[in-house]
């Protein structure tokens, strides 16, 4: 008796766990997130370990809280402090899985506050986030020799840096030495020029978090859109994330917060135990 109650005791802990393609029309496009809704808070090693064995750029954990949805993120190696591309999966769970009949979904972040994402009557997914608090500074050499060509400013935020340059052939042609990149003292580096076909265009390196280069990055454009605004006098702009499954956007200012539009796509829905 004792061993079939020990057998039992011990048994996994079952818990869903969905796979979405963010900022996309399509599957294989945009950025996949991993997205597991959970009744009651993990251990953050857990949480941590399901993340390294999902091995995707952010798993995305939530528990509804009364009428909002505490939600955290982790890359494979770090617990982060805002994901754009895994709070627009983790809408769509809600949405297409979860019963939410209402067409905007709250969440609390304990490290970003609240957060909002809408859904529009055709699908169309919008974050509304914080705007990165950014300054210009002067080009760091650490950041331009790990990238492997000056930019024309060095924009400092919260998390990141962000570089600009003159064309996009010219993010396009980058080609970063993550050795270095890993030393720098930031979350990632964005890279980031005007567009041939939309607004503004960018890239984002973030081998310190396990992510050498992200496919599409939400969060970056707290940080990019505020600066695109005060250079081509646009509060809303059209935007292009260059990675090799790409990622478009919609980005809009609104001061102190930022607008994040996006479509996500399904891909997985699975079972993992713990």
């Amino acid at each position: 008796m004792g061993l079939i109650s020990s057998f039992v005791t011990n048994r996994p802990m079952k818990q869903k766990i969905y796979q979405i393609d963010a900022f996309t029309d399509h599957v294989f496009g945009g950025n996949p997130a991993a997205v597991c809704i959970l009744e009651n808070w993990l251990d953050s090693d857990v949480m941590q370990k399901i993340a390294q064995e999902n091995n995707l750029a952010e798993t995305a954990f939530a528990v509804k809280s009364a009428d909002t949805y505490e939600l955290r993120w982790f890359t494979p190696e770090v617990e982060v402090d805002l994901c754009g591309h895994a709070t627009l999966a983790t809408a769509l769970v809600i949405f297409n899985y979860y019963g939410h009949s209402e067409n905007t979904i709250r969440f609390h972040s304990p490290r970003s506050g609240e957060l909002i994402v809408d859904k529009s009557a055709d699908g169309l997914l919008t974050l509304d986030f914080p705007a990165d608090e950014t300054i210009a500074i002067r080009n760091v050499s650490e950041i331009d020799n790990a990238i492997g060509l000056t930019p024309i400013k060095t924009i400092k935020g919260k998390t990141d840096y962000l570089l600009i340059y003159n064309s996009q052939e010219e993010v396009e042609a980058i080609t970063p030495n993550f050795h270095l990149l890993d030393q720098l003292d930031c979350r990632g580096v964005i890279v980031s020029a005007p567009g041939k076909n939309v607004d503004f265009i960018s890239r984002f390196f973030a081998p310190q978090c396990g992510i050498p280069e992200d496919p599409v990055t939400g969060s970056a454009h707290t940080t990019l859109t505020p600066y695109w605004t005060n250079v081509l006098g646009k509060t809303k702009m059209t935007a292009k994330q260059l990675s090799q499954r790409g990622g478009d956007l919609i980005c809009e200012f609104l001061g102190e917060r930022v607008k994040i539009s996006g479509r996500a796509m399904p891909y997985l829905v699975g079972e993992i135990e713990i």
